[in-house]
């Protein structure tokens, strides 16, 4: 009697922690125009040293922004909270992709774009993050949409008074 009872009580927590793991995804997603070709762009979102001087979201801690180096960075989602976040640098082209991510696998992992295009003398930059895990469940994105929103904000002003 007591071998089952336990049996029950362990599946319906696994089959519980395994719907919350299926069910937790979310992501935040931001675009904007910037006054410049990708390459004035890209000068300034890989110059990781000057974002002290400019960017209200992401600073960088340690390490530089290559792939396969890990960076860890003091992330602002607003005045009152800021965290460390190691991040593996998963991809970069040039111009056109810097791909990152990291996290807690199957509790909460982040997988971060920053996806530059070119259309015509302009650049759109789209900020996309998409989480995954158990706790994304009971994680609101929300205010990490807006210090993305800032972050591309920030970036249009200072790409755009480079000129």
């Amino acid at each position: 009697m007591f071998n089952s009872k336990i049996i029950v009580i362990v599946s319906v927590i696994i089959i519980v922690l395994v719907v919350l793991y299926i069910t937790g995804k979310k992501s935040v997603h931001h675009e904007i125009m910037i006054n410049a070709n990708p390459d004035k762009v890209w000068s300034v979102l890989i110059n990781t040293e000057a974002y002290k001087e400019w960017n209200p979201t992401m600073l960088v801690l340690e390490g530089e922004v290559q792939e396969g180096n890990t960076v860890k960075y003091q992330f602002s989602q607003d005045e009152n909270n800021k965290s460390e976040i190691p991040s593996q640098v998963k991809k970069i082209i040039k111009n056109e992709l810097l791909h990152q991510g990291g996290g807690v696998p199957l509790i909460l992992t982040f997988n971060h774009m920053y996806i530059l295009e070119q259309e015509g003398e302009k650049t759109r930059v789209t900020i996309h993050e998409d989480y995954d895990g158990i706790w994304v469940n009971f994680w609101n994105p929300k205010p990490v949409q807006g210090a993305y929103t800032r972050l591309n904000e920030a970036l249009k002003k200072r790409v755009e008074s480079l000129n």
